[in-house]
């Protein structure tokens, strides 16, 4: 395989800065990786020091764990890891502090610059390296990044290995590499092709119905990595779109998260009767949303519902989603025949479900579409190939599409509470009370009703539990959630 060559061109734009509010500083270290805000002191944010003691640790890791096979010293094997970043302001200081650490650990890079989250993953096993670090803090504000870590199968490391990285970086385990041993950087300008490759490649993609269609789009690209490549998917599959914040600057146009709130430039657009679908990613593009062609949401929740739909009608299986997503993908899968699964929140834990029921289709109700025929990962790349190819092949509008749905709402809660209260008391004393209702308890306690839901979690990062709970109409759904909530403030 031969690797394109890539020059980066850089400049400095002297147009006027936005406040950058960085006022509460934030690092975040979890079993999936590290985020946090830019600036600020060591250990108190994500800076260059904790850059470094991360990706150490992360290399470390790899190496320990064999990586694609091989637990070989430096001067035997060099391990090879790919690393891709979303537009972010941040995104260039943060690229070259990991690039440079992984050097200096003995491991050649495969930098593919700016590129999605699933086409770094499908790097990762398009090109057999050792694993891969995404550079992006997904649907975070513009102060955020992260550092998102895979194995060598291009997927997010699991509690176990995520876990294993933070001790070592706890313990600052890790040592470099001579000099006659470093790595060497590789610039890699073809993953935005095998990506599409790879889309275009699918069974249930039928780019020819997509192309006779004549659909007319209109893309929020968020001002990231899918102003790149969305338009190269969509000329491949013969689509005319107008593109809204397209140029990848890092300076997000409006809050970048995929919600209705923050969507009224497009919502406005597509209300002039030009366009046929709207479609909105976050800055690394594994999130997807849907305008109808009326300009009204097509909801967030129903990406992966109806995607799901089309898959199931051509290939019947079993499905997953996480405990918070919404029961409409429970009722499509029943009507194929099919059995649904809950797995707790979290795509890896979801991805790891998914494995264990032999699901045709999965993912999260944030819009996160997963197809393993193509990869186990979230791709609204995957998903937006998917989806004109079932509008295409019914011949229906996306608000007829979404007609064919269960009604549901979800209403999202939060009970604040001190850093010293006892949450897992809190939670099993609810389990206690509804203890005559369907309980699941993977991830905090799920109760299901007849005809709705409500879901409790503790936070992972606040003293906090998450109340989200689902109903017929949103009403109805966040009345279930503060009658729940009333119970946990009454123990109190």
């Amino acid at each position: 395989m031969i690797i394109g060559a890539t020059a980066i061109g850089r400049c400095f734009n002297p147009k006027q800065q936005q406040p950058n509010n960085n006022s509460n500083m934030t690092l975040i270290k979890s079993i999936s990786g590290i985020r946090g805000t830019i600036g600020g002191r060591a250990g108190d944010t994500l800076n260059p020091l904790d850059i470094v003691k991360f990706t150490s640790a992360y290399a470390t890791f790899i190496r320990q764990n064999g990586g694609n096979g091989s637990k070989a010293e430096f001067n035997q094997f060099r391990p090879t890891i790919v690393v891709g970043r979303d537009a972010r302001l941040s995104g260039v200081m943060v690229d070259d502090i990991v690039c440079g650490t992984l050097m200096g650990m003995g491991y050649d890079v495969v930098n593919i610059g700016l590129a999605t989250t699933p086409t770094t993953e499908l790097a990762v096993t398009t090109l057999g390296a050792d694993g891969g670090i995404i550079i992006t803090a997904s649907h975070n504000p513009r102060q955020w990044n992260a550092l998102k870590l895979l194995n060598s199968n291009g997927e997010f490391l699991t509690a176990k290995d995520g876990a294993q990285v933070l001790d070592i970086a706890e313990r600052e385990d890790f040592s470099y590499a001579p000099v006659d041993e470093l790595g060497h950087l590789i610039n890699c300008d073809e993953a935005d092709l095998w990506h599409i490759e790879d889309v275009l490649g699918l069974e249930l993609v039928d780019a020819e119905a997509v192309k006779k269609a004549g659909f007319k789009v209109c893309v929020d690209a968020i001002n990231s990595v899918g102003g790149i490549i969305l338009p190269q998917l969509l000329d491949r599959l013969g689509v005319e779109y107008k593109v809204l914040n397209g140029e990848p600057t890092g300076d997000f146009a409006h809050n970048p998260e995929p919600l209705e709130k923050n969507l009224t430039g497009i919502m406005d657009e597509m209300r002039s009767g030009q366009y046929d679908l709207g479609i909105v990613v976050d800055p690394d593009v594994d999130r997807l949303a849907f305008i109808c062609e009326d300009g009204k949401m097509f909801g967030e929740e129903y990406t992966l519902v109806s995607v799901a739909d089309y898959v199931l009608s051509h290939t019947p299986g079993n499905t997953v989603s996480n405990l918070s997503s919404t029961r409409a993908l429970r009722d499509v899968t029943e009507r194929h025949g099919g059995q649904y699964t809950a797995s707790a929140v979290g795509e890896v834990n979801v991805t790891t479900m998914m494995k264990q029921v032999g699901a045709v289709i999965g993912g999260e109700g944030n819009g996160g579409v997963i197809y393993p025929e193509c990869h186990y990962g979230r791709d609204a790349l995957v998903g937006i190939a998917l989806f004109l190819s079932n509008m295409a092949q019914k011949g229906k509008k996306a608000s007829e599409l979404r007609a064919e749905y269960p009604d549901y709402s979800i209403a999202k809660n939060r009970i604040d509470l001190t850093p010293d209260t006892d949450i897992d008391a809190i939670l099993g004393k609810v389990k206690e009370i509804y203890s005559n209702e369907k309980i699941t308890d993977i991830d905090g306690v799920k109760i299901d009703f007849a005809d709705k839901w409500v879901h409790l979690r503790k936070s992972n990062t606040e003293p906090i539990i998450r109340v989200y709970s689902e109903a017929a109409t949103m009403e109805a759904a966040d009345e279930l959630g503060k009658q729940v909530m009333q119970v946990v403030y009454d123990m109190q």
